[in-house]
């Protein structure tokens, strides 16, 4: 079950990442959730770093946390998919 929460939750935060960085990302749906995913884990791993990964109620700085980590890996990997990808198609041409 912990593997099925991590796709949705990855899902949903490498949407929330797209819709807020400004422009066009091109990478797929899939390659956005693993994105995601890493994300929430990096964003789970500064929680427990500052110490606010268990908290009584809703973790809203974990969450905070896990949402901006992805903005960051959706964005990095966005660039490191449309240079590959910019690559590939250079060579067909």
């Amino acid at each position: 079950m912990g593997w099925l929460w991590a796709i949705i939750v990855g899902f949903v935060l490498g949407l929330l990442a797209k819709a807020i960085l400004p422009g066009k990302q091109h990478s797929p749906l899939w390659l956005t959730t693993v994105f995601g995913i890493i994300g929430g884990v990096i964003g789970n791993s500064l929680a427990a770093g500052f110490g606010i990964d268990e908290t009584k109620g809703i973790d809203w700085g974990r969450h905070a946390l896990q949402l901006a980590a992805a903005v960051v890996v959706v964005a990095i990997g966005d660039m490191l998919y449309t240079a590959v990808k910019g690559k590939k198609q250079v060579r067909r041409t």
